[in-house]
Formats: structure tokens, sequence, C-alpha cells
């Protein structure tokens, strides 16, 4: 019996090697595939556009070009330049008095600040609106107390301007530059007080000379993704009548029906956003900053006087008073007055659609992520690296421009699909694709996969490859290596994304508003229609329904960077 052991031993041991690496050259070769295949979907909504912008110009986009094309220019680069001032000017002192002063309530201001973002602009809009309209509360109450008659007696600001707009956008998203420069000052807290106190510098001095130089890459990076997202609503600008190049390609798609000329127009939205990346990335690679780790490990804050507390404090409060606190009153008093007429199996279907297509997008984005991302780490080859950046490019995109690029493909097979079924004699199926709601979770997938990237890409990096390699040694093929070293690694990265992904397919209104299917509403489309025909009250509950939904991320991410 011990002898035939022996004796076959190296059989045993030798087959199921040679089995291994057959298997495991096969399932490097579907990971090219696969990777080759997620790319190409990907990157397909920009591809379409370009080939679409190169069609003959037409008469549509001549006229536009003529006539207001500058001005939609103009508008959106005033409109983005200003966002970018103001939430530079709103979170960078936030970001400042969070990370390294020391005053009453700071903790529970750490995490409030962040509240505003599960508030899409668009809501924020409407409310405002809402309050300081001639019609509002507030402009009521004035010609009641002073005996006005008219508009025309007195000056009161118009919120519905373009100036309306960029005020709205910067109290939403002045969060990003919050927790993006909050994080750079917590990294160098230590180092940026000791240096201050040993040159004598008060703290509103070395806020000045010291912090703001030191956040430099962060303020450069927050501000670069406030830029994006400026530059890309729609809602916002739309329900203000502001018009600026998104307004501009859907009022050209859908008043014009002419997808060419919008491809342009998007085309030209989507270099200039490029543009703007490749600047962000030159300037944040001229400047790199150190930390010195026996500095970091101390714990280094001003303590702010009494007056000085007060002040932050009242600071705080205002921001997050206007930016929060004031739309969800005035949501929550319209939710609660008008329950019984909001509330009813409608609702209840539109709010399951968003759930589903939310869902969705957020897997469909989680998988291809762990694909491209493992496909580097087992094969860090050029193919893979290039796929991750395609694949990652969407979120550049806008929400208008995306739903045209995913038009484009899905209108051509479904015409090669009925085309088809004619040929063979069949009925055909019509808008099978683009009619569906399948067209808006490509499109929330491609758009959003950028946020699955970049986490599980940073949990890779902490990965040590020793690891892969033990793994590998034992015999372990890459789906193993996979399943049990890796996801047990990335498994918190992997459900912020998947959590963040399904928020912003929660919220995101053009490219739902412009692919859904006829009789399909989403959250986002039901509190737009709503709104847009004066109707607040009774998209109250819709946008509450959004808000919430939204809140559960930015806790889990907040206490992330805490733990951090």
């Amino acid at each position: 019996m011990s002898s035939f052991s022996q004796t076959n031993m190296p059989q045993q041991t030798g087959k199921p090697f040679i089995a291994s690496l057959f298997i495991g050259l096969k399932q490097l070769k579907h990971l090219h595939i696969s990777t080759f295949f997620i790319a190409l979907l990907f990157a397909t909504p920009l591809l379409s556009i370009a080939v679409e912008a190169l069609a003959p110009n037409s008469e549509t986009f001549a006229h536009i070009k003529q006539t207001v094309l500058a001005d939609y220019i103009v508008n959106t680069c005033i409109l983005a330049l200003g966002v970018s001032a103001l939430v530079i000017c709103i979170g960078v002192p936030l970001a400042w008095l969070i990370a390294v002063c020391d005053f009453r309530f700071k903790r529970f201001f750490q995490w409030a600040l962040v509240l505003p973002l599960a508030m899409p602009a668009y809501i924020v809009a409407y409310t405002y609106t809402d309050l300081l309209d001639y019609a509002g509360p507030i402009q009521v109450a004035l010609r009641d107390w002073f005996g006005w008659q008219s508009a025309s007696d007195y000056y009161f600001f118009d919120i519905r301007s373009l100036t309306g707009a960029i005020i709205v956008l910067a109290l939403v998203l002045y969060p990003y530059v919050y927790l993006m420069v909050r994080a750079g000052f917590l990294e160098q807290q230590a180092n940026l007080t000791h240096v201050a106190r040993t040159l004598g510098y008060s703290p509103l001095r070395s806020f000045f000379k010291i912090s703001i130089p030191v956040a430099r890459n962060a303020i450069i990076a927050s501000t670069a993704l406030v830029l994006m997202e400026s530059i890309a609503d729609f809602a916002t600008v739309k329900y203000f009548a502001v018009s600026t190049l998104t307004t501009a390609v859907y009022d050209t798609w859908l008043s014009y029906y002419d997808l060419a000329a919008a491809a342009k127009l998007s085309l030209i939205m989507v270099l200039g956003i490029f543009v703007l990346l490749y600047l962000e990335r030159i300037q944040n690679g001229q400047k790199q900053t150190h930390n010195d780790a026996k500095l970091s490990a101390q714990k280094l804050t001003y303590q702010l006087t009494k007056k000085q507390s007060i002040l932050a404090i009242g600071y705080c409060c205002l921001i997050l008073t206007i930016s929060f606190i004031i739309p969800l009153y005035i949501l929550s008093d319209y939710a609660i007055d008008y329950f019984s007429q909001a509330w009813n199996a409608d609702l209840f279907e539109i709010t399951l659609n968003s759930l589903i297509i939310a869902g969705l997008s957020a897997a469909i984005a989680i998988v291809a992520a762990l694909t491209l991302n493992f496909s580097l780490r087992v094969k860090p080859i050029k193919l893979h690296k290039t796929s991750l950046k395609l694949a990652s490019s969407g979120y550049a995109i806008p929400g208008t421009v995306m739903a045209i690029g995913v038009l484009i493909p899905l209108a051509f097979l479904d015409n090669q699909i009925n085309a088809l079924a004619d040929s063979l004699s069949l009925s055909p199926p019509g808008l099978v694709l683009s009619g569906s709601f399948i067209a808006i979770v490509l499109a929330h997938s491609i758009r959003f996969i950028a946020i699955a990237n970049k986490g599980i890409e940073a949990s890779y990096a902490k990965i040590s490859p020793s690891l892969d390699m033990v793994a590998k040694s034992m015999g372990q093929p890459n789906r193993k290596v996979f399943s049990k070293v890796h996801l047990p690694l990335i498994r918190k990265s992997v459900l912020v994304a998947g959590l963040l992904i399904f928020v912003e397919s929660m919220k995101e209104l053009p490219a739902a508003l412009l692919l859904r299917p006829f009789d399909f509403q989403t959250l986002p489309t039901h509190v737009f229609q709503y709104a847009s025909t004066e109707q607040l009250e009774i998209a109250a509950l819709g946008a509450i329904i959004i808000v919430i939904v939204g809140l559960v991320p930015l806790i889990i991410i907040n206490r992330s960077i805490e733990q951090h």
C-alpha cells in the first residue's frame, strides 16, 4: 500500500499542475476578452458621439452656431467658474475649521456639513424658488409690511437667474471641496500646527500663509470635480431658464429632432471637460506634499477662544441651514400636508422603478469595475491599463450627453433586430433596447463606473503582491485568488462604491428624462414633472425619498474618513 502511494504520487500531483496551468492560461485569455469587451462597451457612448458629430453640418447646428452658441458657451463658463469660486470660499474654511481647530459642537458639524450632498441641486432650486419667488412667503410678507403693490415698487433678488443657479449649485456641491480638503488638512494637521506655532502665526494667518498652500492639490482636485458637475447640471439651469450647453443639447434633440446637431454640441462639452481634466492633472503633478510620520502621530489643534468659537459655530450653522435645513423643512412641510394626495400606487411603482434601476446600475458597474481591476492586477499590461482609463471616462460625460451616446448604438441595434425580423417574415419587435429601461441602466452604469474604479483601484494598491504569489504557489486559480484573497480585503470599498453609485443613480435626472420609455417614471422625473408645473407640494414626497436614500452612504463615507 505504501509503495503504491509513493509510486503514484508524482502522477497525481503532475496532472493537477498541468491542468491548473492550462486552466490558468485559459482564464487569462478570458480576462483579456472580458476586459476588452467591457472597455469597448463603456467607451461606446463617447465613440458614438464622436462619429455622429462628424456627420455633415446640419442646418440646425449652423443656425445655433451663428446665433446662440457663443451665449451657451459663455453662460456655461460663467456658471462653472462662479460655482467653483463660491464652493472654494465655502468649503475650504469649513474644512480648516473642522480639521485644524477645536471648538464646541465640532463633532456634530464634522458629519452634518456633508448632508447637502444628499440633496440634488434641482430639489434645492425648487424649494428656494418656492420660498423666494414673487408669490413666495418672503415677498408676500414684505409687500404686506411695507404696503408695496407690485414688483416694480421694490427690488428683490431673482432666484431664477444665472446668479441664482450659481448659488444653488454651490450650496449643494461645496461638500466635495469640504471632504477632500478636510482629508488633506487631516493628513498634514500636526505639521501645519507645528510650523505655524514655530513661526508665531495666529490661526487666521496660518490659514492663509500655510494651510491653503499645503492644501493646493486637494483644492484643485475637488474644484475640478465641482467644475465637471456644474457643466453637467441640467435640471437646475433648465428650471431657472438659464441657457447652457446642457440645455442646448436637450432642446436640440427634443425640439428640433436633430441628433447630429445635438452630438456636435455634446462633443464641444466633452472636449472642454477633457481639457479641464488634463489641466488638473498637470497642476496636481507639479507639487507634491510630504508628511512627517512622527508629527502626524500627534494631534495638534488650535483651541479657539469663546468669541472665535461663536463665530465658527455661527458660520457652520449658517451654511448648514441654507444648504440643507431650509430645503428639507420646506419639503417635509409639503410632504406631511399633502401626503394623502402624493402617496399612492403610482408613487410606489415609481419608487420601485428607481430602486430597480439604481440597483441594476450599481451591480453592473461594480462587476465591470472588479473585472477591470482584477485583470490589471493579474496582468498589468498596457491593454488593461488603457481599458480601465477608457471605462472611467464616462464620469466626465454629462447626463444629457451620455443619453445621446447610449441612444445612438442602441437605436442602431434595434434597427438591425427589426430588419432581421422583417427578413425572416416575423413581426418586428420594435424598440427593444432603446425603448426600454435598459437604456437608462446602461447610461447610469457607464457614467458612474469611475466611482467604483477609483475605490477598488485604491484598495488593490494596499494589497501586497506577495499574497497573490502565495496563493498561486499553492495552485489556486485566478478565480480562487480573487474570491478567497482579494474580495475579503476590498469588500468595504466595493460596498461603499456600490452605495455611492446606487445613490447617484437614484438622483440622476437627465439620462432618465431623455431615455425613459413612454409612461415610465423614476423619482427624479416624477419630481421634475410636478415641480416644472409649479406643483412642488405633490413633488415633495418623492424628493424626500431621494434625500433619505442619499443620506445612508454619506454617513458611512464620513465615518470611513474619520477612521482613516
